[in-house]
């Protein structure tokens, strides 16, 4: 792919990228292993996949059912789905919108927010533990890197949408 200006970048520097996405398909490919190796089910009975939505209204504020399915990218029936049953488990709750009476907003719960925690614990926890014989300045800058790499992924997410072609779904 041409990059930002239209022209193709050197061969080192595609032999790097090359190695960084295999990095990366491993990494996405361990997570789901790790992932799949927890039950489905969280610690409160809520599915892991609803926890993308505790996360976006903790993090984002209250929200939109349109809006999460759209920071999601999911469909806004599977969002609704799993928004009741964290309705249902007390961790979310339905506000009038103030801009618009007739709509509602997501927000998290008290409840939900200690669930959220709960479950943060646990991930650094674990991540701790993977990198716990690292040397400290190792762990900070992979952190660095790694929010240098998602922010340069953030940039470039339009000139990817606009460059994908018509044809994809």
């Amino acid at each position: 792919m041409p990059s930002n200006n239209g022209t193709t970048r050197p061969k080192s520097e595609l032999d790097v990228a090359d190695q960084l996405g295999h990095e990366l398909v491993r990494l996405v490919r361990l997570i789901n292993k790790a992932k799949s190796q927890v039950s489905k089910q969280g610690p409160d009975g809520i599915e892991r996949a609803a926890y993308a939505i505790l996360f976006a209204l903790i993090h984002e504020g209250p929200q939109r059912t349109s809006k999460l399915a759209e920071m999601m990218h999911a469909e806004i029936s599977t969002v609704s789905r799993q928004s009741s049953s964290l309705v249902q488990h007390g961790l979310v709750e339905r506000q009038a919108d103030p801009e618009d009476g007739r709509a509602c907003l997501l927000a998290p719960t008290a409840e939900g927010l200690r669930v959220f925690e709960e479950n943060r614990k646990q991930r650094n926890q674990w991540l701790a533990e993977v990198l716990a014989d690292w040397p400290e300045e190792d762990r900070q800058s992979l952190n660095k890197l790694f929010n240098r790499l998602n922010s340069g992924i953030e940039k470039s997410l339009p000139h990817i949408a606009d460059s994908e072609p018509a044809t994809q779904g």
